[in-house]
């Protein structure tokens, strides 16, 4: 279920016509050689946007952050995660002395789940700034442990140099509050790209507040009407530069807390400049005791398994971006970085590494096309890259994306409906 869908081969005579019902082939006619490839794609974006109707549409599908993770209800709190090879499972932290006493009950298609009833006096049983994890036996009677892979915080216990993911939901007075709109979309874009991290004259690491106070003001003396932060998803390896991702749906903590990320980009928002995101979906961090690698004990709960889920150059794991809930976890984490934190759009990193079943490496891409189309197409990732272009402009129409792609991809910054990949 869910893999890619094969486009069906058009009679000969009917295969000009076919192709010019797309404006890519319009404005290049010589990608009609190649056009099986991408009808394929098309396709297949196409099989998933009729799909995805059962679920409410692309941007209904798009909100797994209101399913999974902890979510408030009525009296209280559901904290649900997706573990397909899970025998039992338990969620353990801080607020019940870290035991096995707070059992999953499965909710079928690898979905298990756990209501948490408010304290007598109305406090959620589970309290704001928690430490927590999620224990889990896998099917071949193993034990993992594991930082749940909805978190919005995760915090590193220096004990141990593990982190733990957090349970953050603030009292309504310690919440950021936006005070300003987003800026209009610049017609001419001038990026100052940074890290917030590193982005002090001081031997530390830098704070959001910092950023906010110190960085801003001068990016915007400088004439830049927009802002590019790199390493904003937490990852447990500083040094990687925020490249290996552990936890998706959660800031960097080492910079401080989701509310000053909050007013970082409110406060750039207050000065006229966008603010735009790395995103990193080309990959994951291999670590699985931090981030959701092998998150099921499997090596193909989010990834692939064996071989094609790694990546030999970067020691990484490789997404199955056609996975239902693989889809949903990917295209929700695209959602709620705009939604949540208002950021504006995104660089999407590494995807000649999408592009590719060999990852580009060791390619030297000189314009032919043999080189893009073939079987070295990894049509998976193309559709999943359709799919997020289309709804980051459809939810924000003013955002901004960019494809880091060295390979120089053809169609890849045409619109989505014209048989693009929908960068700008």
């Amino acid at each position: 279920f869910g893999r890619r869908l094969i486009a069906t081969a058009a009679p000969l005579a009917d295969q000009t016509l076919l192709a010019m019902a797309l404006k890519i082939f319009e404005i290049d006619p010589t990608l009609q050689g190649v056009q099986g490839q991408i009808w394929d794609r098309v396709n297949g974006y196409r099989h998933w946007k009729e799909e995805l109707k059962k679920e409410g549409g692309l941007e209904a599908f798009a909100e797994g952050y209101k399913i999974f993770g902890f979510n408030r209800v009525e009296g209280g709190y559901t904290y649900r995660e997706w573990l397909p090879n899970a025998k039992q499972v338990f969620l353990a932290g801080e607020f019940n002395q870290w035991h096995n006493s707070t059992p999953l009950k499965p909710e079928g298609f690898g979905r298990w789940c756990v209501f948490l009833p408010d304290n007598k006096d109305g406090s959620p049983m589970v309290p704001h700034r928690c430490q927590l994890k999620v224990r889990l036996e896998a099917n071949d009677g193993s034990w993992h442990e594991r930082v749940p892979a909805w978190t919005k915080l995760a915090w590193q216990d220096r004990s141990t140099n593990l982190f733990n993911g957090v349970f953050w939901e603030p009292p309504a007075q310690e919440r950021h509050v936006f005070r300003h709109p987003r800026p209009a979309k610049p017609e001419n874009l001038k990026i100052y790209e940074a890290h917030v991290g590193m982005a002090s004259c001081d031997p530390k690491v830098a704070t959001y507040a910092d950023f906010a106070r110190d960085v801003l003001p001068r990016i915007k003396r400088m004439g830049y009407n927009a802002v590019q932060l790199m390493a904003v998803a937490e990852h447990a390896h500083y040094g990687c530069f925020g490249y290996h991702v552990t936890s998706f749906f959660a800031p960097a903590s080492r910079q401080g807390t989701p509310e000053e990320l909050k007013l970082l980009v409110d406060t750039a928002h207050g000065l006229g400049i966008v603010v735009l995101m790395d995103l990193v979906h080309a990959h994951a961090s291999s670590n699985s005791l931090d981030g959701i690698s092998m998150m099921d004990g499997t090596d193909h709960c989010y990834t692939h398994g064996g071989p094609k889920g790694h990546h030999d150059q970067w020691d990484s794991s490789i997404f199955d971006y056609l996975k239902y809930e693989v889809l949903r976890f990917l295209l929700s984490n695209v959602k709620w970085w705009i939604e949540e934190y208002g950021f504006d759009g995104f660089r999407f990193d590494g995807i000649t590494s999408m592009l590719y079943h060999s990852h580009g490496i060791g390619k030297g891409y000189t314009g032919g096309y043999h080189e893009y189309f073939g079987p070295d197409a990894d049509i998976d990732s193309h559709i999943y890259l359709m799919l997020a272009n289309d709804l980051i402009h459809t939810i924000l129409p003013s955002a901004i994306t960019v494809g880091e792609d060295v390979s120089g991809m053809p169609t890849l910054c045409r619109p989505v409906e014209d048989g693009g990949f929908g960068f700008d």
